[in-house]
């Protein structure tokens, strides 16, 4: 029989952590970084309500369930809205109960957005599954370049016409230096704001994450700064996380006076190429209908968005005033020709804002 306790992250001691990373290692769908304890404890440092359920059988710890308990028992997945891989951490024997976990963990209502989707006892609570396009390394990057011929020439083009016109181009995979990460993050409010997007950044509690992932240092986590320069200046830069085996984009932008010439694709390129190089499994680009993710991708990890829940009058009161606004959502993002008016109207809103 399992038994579930909660504590805090920054509670964990040190062998409840290492049991934790030795889980993750022992399963390769669970080397994502956003699933690594240095994740949550790094969310906990800017959200109080940050919890972790620890799930014992008859031979010790056997899994780990962090989490955000907000108000009336309404929790989410931990760093839900920037997190982009989200579940239980857990030996492979394991046996849950969704509801008996929510329950244990002192939640009406638990809702997810990038579950992996193969976690069987939260299949029954799945209300959306998406498909996140990942691109697999592990045969090299030779043979990934040669199995894209018309993406290959499209990106050597933009790069013979950036260098003609900036300089040559450098590019740094790791650089350690927070005034580059200052202008990413410039970069990518501007372009929340073009585009008619929430700015996260705008956020404190994303911003501080942000800035302290940048300085974890783990096997298992790891903040990765990648910066493109042409003629010395800087064009393009991505923020992501890497575990041991995977590199997760997460915040990509570039110089908007150079968009003409694609230096966020030219980044992403060399970002496969230096991943194969140092051994990495594959780059999951998270979920999205975006054009350049269809183009780079190799294929697919199944990803869920719902919830699960109790029958508690918090969790009827939050289905009443939630959930159609998600069915909603759910309807227009099905449906490619409004998907694409949404964008437009949020792109015209992105241009009244910027102008403004």
């Amino acid at each position: 029989m399992t038994k579930t306790s909660v504590t805090r992250p920054h509670e964990l001691g040190e062998r409840e952590l290492n049991r934790w990373r030795k889980l993750q290692l022992a399963d390769e769908r669970l080397a994502n970084p956003f699933l690594a304890p240095e994740f949550t404890l790094a969310v906990g440092r800017g959200r109080p309500q940050t919890r972790v359920g620890v799930l014992e059988d008859g031979r010790g710890v056997a899994g780990f369930f962090p989490y955000e308990h907000g108000m009336l028992g309404i929790g989410r997945a931990v760093g839900v809205g920037v997190a982009d891989c989200q579940g239980l951490i857990h030996a492979p024997d394991l046996h849950w109960d969704a509801r008996e976990l929510t329950a244990a963990c002192g939640l009406s209502v638990w809702e997810f957005d990038h579950l992996l989707a193969y976690q069987a006892p939260f299949a029954d609570y799945h209300v959306v599954s998406e498909l996140s396009p990942v691109i697999d390394v592990t045969e090299g990057f030779e043979r990934y370049t040669a199995e894209r011929p018309s993406l290959e020439r499209q990106l050597r083009r933009s790069r013979r016409l950036l260098e003609r016109e900036v300089g040559q181009l450098a590019f740094d995979f790791d650089v350690r230096d927070m005034e580059s990460l200052r202008t990413l993050i410039r970069w990518k409010s501007a372009q929340y704001r073009r585009t008619g997007r929430f700015d996260r950044f705008a956020k404190r509690s994303i911003l501080q994450l942000v800035e302290d992932l940048m300085e974890t240092r783990a096997e298992g986590c790891t903040g990765i700064l990648s910066m493109l320069y042409a003629g010395g200046r800087p064009v393009a830069a991505h923020f992501g996380l890497r575990s041991k085996t995977v590199l997760c984009s997460w915040f990509p932008a570039f110089d908007f006076d150079f968009s003409r010439y694609r230096p966020g694709l030219l980044l992403l390129r060399m970002l496969v190429e230096q991943a194969a190089a140092q051994g990495l499994a594959h780059i999951d680009l998270g979920k999205g209908h975006e054009q350049y993710k269809q183009d780079f991708k190799t294929g697919d990890l199944a990803v869920a968005e719902g919830w699960v829940e109790r029958r508690t009058s918090a969790a009827l009161l939050r289905r009443m005033t939630r959930a159609p606004r998600r069915y909603l959502m759910d309807f227009v993002l099905s449906r490619p020709t409004l998907r694409r008016g949404a964008r437009r109207a949020l792109r015209g809103l992105g241009y009244v804002r910027t102008m403004g």
